[in-house]
């Protein structure tokens, strides 16, 4: 749905997009990369790329909160969009954390081999984030984009209607 917005609301908007995307580029594929080259010398390493997502995630939840009290409907409605998509990759990232503590637990006290181990935590933990980063990456993307044309999905009007902006007419192509 596209609502006439200011090139100011714009540029508002876009923000939460920007925030999360460089989360999902910049630090789970870009630091990923960069630090699963010397994770071999330091593996806590990879431990940052998780702290540094909740710190952002942390921030980008907090402050949809707070957009709801400061922000124009539009840019507000931007910021729930992507709180909503902050809330998977959280779920996500704890589903990690709990299989990467079980497989701790099956070498510390179940004495599983280590590389059967990493193949699990690999395979059922991060594989999993992975895509769903990937997944995000296309999908904020999309909304990016969709913030500069002044568009916002269908659910989000339909969960925060506002009294004052009307959609305007959809642009159809003629066949």
């Amino acid at each position: 749905m596209r609502f006439e917005v200011s090139k100011a609301e714009i540029k508002q908007a876009n923000v939460p997009h920007e925030w999360f995307l460089t989360n999902l580029v910049g630090n789970h594929i870009l630091m990923a990369v960069a630090a699963g080259g010397v994770a071999g010398s330091f593996p806590w390493i990879m431990a940052l790329i998780p702290a540094i997502s909740f710190a952002i995630l942390s921030y980008i939840l907090w402050r949809a909160r707070r957009s709801r009290q400061i922000d124009t409907w539009y840019v507000m409605c931007h910021w729930q969009v992507t709180a909503r998509r902050s809330r998977i990759l959280i779920l996500m990232l704890c589903l990690l954390l709990v299989i990467a503590a079980l497989g701790w637990a099956g070498y510390t006290y179940g004495g599983m081999m280590k590389e059967a181990v990493l193949a699990l935590v690999i395979g059922v933990g991060i594989l999993p984030v992975m895509v769903t980063v990937l997944i995000l990456v296309i999908i904020e993307s999309d909304a990016l984009y969709h913030a500069s044309q002044g568009k916002l999905p269908k659910w989000v009007f339909e969960l925060y209607p506002s009294p004052d902006a009307k959609p305007l007419p959809e642009e159809h192509p003629h066949h």
